[in-house]
C-alpha cells in the first residue's frame, strides 16, 4: 500500500502577511508546497491529502486541481475552529486556529494507510522524501511506532524573526526520547535562543535536532491524539490562543511507552517562508536547485 501525504495548508498566514499557500516561488509560477508534491510523487506516495479552510478553498482548488490531474489522487479535508468532539463547544471569542495536531485530526475519515505530515510552507527536500517513504511503507496499519525527519536547528532559523521548532532528543538508537515546541527561536547577537513563556531568554547550540512537522504516522495515530485533544479542551479549551501541537502528543505518547518514534536521518536541506523576506531567498534556492538539474523549470510541462 502505497503512503499518504498529508499537507497542513490551513494556516492564516499572519506573520507573511498573505496566503503564503498559494504564492508562486518557481520559475514556472510553482508554490513552494508544488516541489513537495512533485518529490512525494517520485519518492512513491500515492495520494494526497489538503488539510485547508473553507474559506481558502475556492482559491486554492484554482490553483491547484488542474495541475495533479492524472497524476496523484487528491482529498481534502477541512480545520475549522468548530471541528471539535462531541460534548464540547467553542468560545464565542476564539478566533486562532486549534494547531498541528487539531490539522492530522480532522484528516481522519480520508486516511486509511500510514502517512506522513508536512507543512505547506515549508521546503523538505527529495532525499526526505524518499526517506520516510521507504520507512512508511514498512509499515501496518495497525503498529505504534511512527517516525519523523530530523533537521539541525542552525540550519533552520529565519533571518526576519522568531520561529517555532520541536526540539527533540533520541537514543543511540534513534529513538525520539522527547520533543519539546519552542515557539519562540531566534538567532540574537550571534547565539541562539528560545524565548519561554514567561518573557526569558535561553540559550541554544545550534546543534540542537529540531522537528520540522515532518512525522510518518500510521492510523493509530487518530485515536490517540482525539483522546489527547479532549483532555486538552478539558484543561485549556477556554484560553483563546491554547494550541494543540503534534510535537506535544507523541511527546506524550512517548512518556507513556506507547508508541515508538524513529528519528530519520536525511541529507536534504529545509527552508521556508515563515516570514515575506523570506520569499526572495526560497526563490533563490529553488533557482539553484533547478540550475543543478534536481527539478526541471516547469514542474508539470517539462
Amino acid at each position: 500500500m502505497k503512503p499518504t501525504l498529508l499537507i497542513l495548508a490551513a494556516g492564516m498566514g499572519s506573520r507573511y502577511g498573505g496566503l503564503k499557500q498559494v504564492d508562486k516561488l518557481g520559475p514556472s509560477g510553482e508554490t513552494i508546497l508544488e516541489y513537495s508534491i512533485y518529490d512525494a510523487i517520485k519518492a512513491g506516495f500515492g495520494k494526497v491529502v489538503f488539510v485547508i479552510r473553507k474559506d481558502i478553498e475556492q482559491a486554492f482548488k484554482e490553483t491547484f486541481t488542474s495541475k495533479f490531474s492524472g497524476k496523484i489522487e487528491i482529498e481534502y479535508a477541512f480545520q475549522e475552529l468548530n471541528s471539535l468532539p462531541e460534548g464540547f463547544t467553542l468560545h464565542p471569542e476564539r478566533t486562532k486556529p486549534w494547531g498541528t495536531a487539531h490539522a492530522v485530526l480532522v484528516a481522519k475519515d480520508v486516511i486509511n494507510e500510514p502517512f506522513a505530515v508536512i507543512n505547506a510552507d515549508d521546503f523538505y527536500g527529495a532525499n526526505a522524501f524518499k526517506t520516510i517513504s521507504v520507512f512508511l511503507t514498512s509499515l501496518c496499519n495497525a503498529t505504534h511506532v511512527f517516525s519523523m525527519v530530523g533537521y539541525k536547528l542552525e540550519n533552520t532559523l529565519s533571518e526576519y524573526g522568531t520561529v517555532s521548532r520541536g526540539v527533540c532528543s533520541h537514543d543511540a538508537d534513534r529513538n525520539l526520547t522527547s520533543v519539546i515546541e519552542r515557539t519562540a527561536i531566534e538567532r540574537k547577537d550571534a547565539q541562539i535562543q528560545f524565548i519561554d513563556e514567561n518573557g526569558m531568554p535561553h540559550p541554544l547550540t545550534g546543534n540542537e535536532i529540531v522537528s520540522m512537522n515532518f512525522w510518518g504516522f500510521t492510523p493509530s495515530f487518530f485515536a490517540f491524539a482525539e483522546n489527547q485533544f479532549k483532555e486538552f479542551l478539558q484543561k485549556r479549551g477556554s484560553e483563546l490562543k491554547s494550541e494543540f501541537y503534534i510535537p506535544t502528543v507523541v511527546n506524550n505518547l512517548i512518556v507513556s511507552g506507547e508508541v515508538t518514534t524513529k528519528v530519520l536521518e536525511s541529507s536534504a536541506k529545509w527552508f521556508g517562508v515563515t516570514y515575506q523576506e523570506d520569499k526572495a531567498f526560497s526563490i533563490q534556492k529553488i533557482n539553484d536547485l533547478i540550475a543543478e538539474g534536481v527539478y526541471p523549470s516547469n514542474l508539470w510541462n517539462d
